[in-house]
């Protein structure tokens, strides 16, 4: 497993899973966001696993070589927490540091929350925690503040938006959902779909080739889109499922890790929320690392800042 990054399938949680897998150590586990893959990690799977971890990058449920169900009540947070417990057992480790992106980071925010005793440490990129509302759905909060026209909000109706997407090819479609560069909410004008808002840029940033958004468009090109989709058709869902857990705090240890150029960060509150008192007493253990001038994707655009954040995160726990 030293050379080159290994790929196999494994069960958990009644899917079968597929996992990268590189080096030997502490375990790692990296978990992607939306719209992406394992791959979003190769820039980290080389790096942890050449200084001493075992990485698992998986294809998360309804991404890539993963088993995609079919029905958006099968993507809850419940779902996705359970298929890394079962990771974690089928690769017989009890515990793991775990390093999230966008909706990966979601996904590791609330591990971290209901089964602390499997998380060693935490990295979350992108996405602060947002602990449940007591009072208000997910999906009637994001549309009272940011209105019907938001992704979150387009993205709900089963079809919709695998309908706009289908009007492009793959690639366009990557390059409008992972090269966007705005500073504020991904808000479509009325009448419009989201994608059709978005744009292409003339050029690609030095994060990213062609061939490697190629990757990408294959894969989703197979797959479909209506598992990631069905992460956001779910949210409500999550609301309802999630009401045991109010009010408790993310106890594990935590770096957070934004770019200030992200498109949610200065959305909403976002960057009050960061920097203000809320967010730090719900994770008390927290460190919070804020990049000049990086986007969304900061761990493929800022890889080798992200490895050395991670790595020196790690070696304070295991130190300590």
């Amino acid at each position: 497993m030293k050379g080159v990054v290994q790929h196999r399938k494994v069960r958990t949680n009644g899917i079968w899973m597929h996992i990268a897998e590189k080096g030997e150590g502490p375990l790692v586990l990296l978990i992607h966001g939306f719209p992406e893959l394992w791959f979003s990690w190769r820039h980290q799977i080389d790096y942890l696993a050449n200084n001493g971890y075992h990485v698992v990058a998986p294809d998360m449920r309804g991404y890539g070589d993963t088993d995609s169900p079919p029905h958006p009540s099968s993507y809850t947070l419940l779902h996705l927490v359970g298929d890394l417990i079962g990771l974690l057992d089928e690769l017989n480790q009890q515990q793991a540091f775990v390093v999230g992106h966008d909706w990966g980071a979601a996904v590791a925010w609330y591990l971290s929350l209901l089964r602390p005793d499997r998380v060693r440490g935490l990295v979350a990129m992108s996405i602060p925690y947002q602990p449940r509302s007591p009072n208000s759905k997910t999906l009637e909060t994001l549309r009272r503040v940011f209105g019907d026209g938001y992704y979150m909000s387009q993205f709900q109706e089963p079809g919709r938006a695998e309908k706009a997407f289908a009007r492009y090819d793959h690639v366009t479609v990557m390059k409008k959902l992972m090269l966007v560069d705005k500073d504020d909410a991904m808000i479509a004008p009325p009448g419009v779909e989201i994608i059709d808002s978005l744009q292409v840029p003339p050029a690609l940033p030095t994060w990213i080739t062609e061939e490697e958004l190629q990757l990408y468009a294959d894969k989703f090109q197979e797959s479909g889109f209506t598992g990631p989709l069905n992460y956001y058709r779910a949210m409500d869902l999550n609301w309802e499922l999630l009401a045991p857990w109010q009010g408790l705090k993310i106890t594990v240890p935590t770096k957070f890790i934004v770019g200030d150029k992200d498109i949610g960060y200065h959305s909403a509150g976002t960057k009050d929320y960061i920097e203000g008192p809320v967010f730090g007493s719900l994770i008390p253990n927290l460190v919070v690392v804020v990049m000049a001038n990086a986007h969304h994707y900061i761990q493929m655009e800022r890889a080798q800042e992200v490895n050395d954040e991670i790595l020196s995160f790690l070696a304070t726990l295991i130190q300590s």
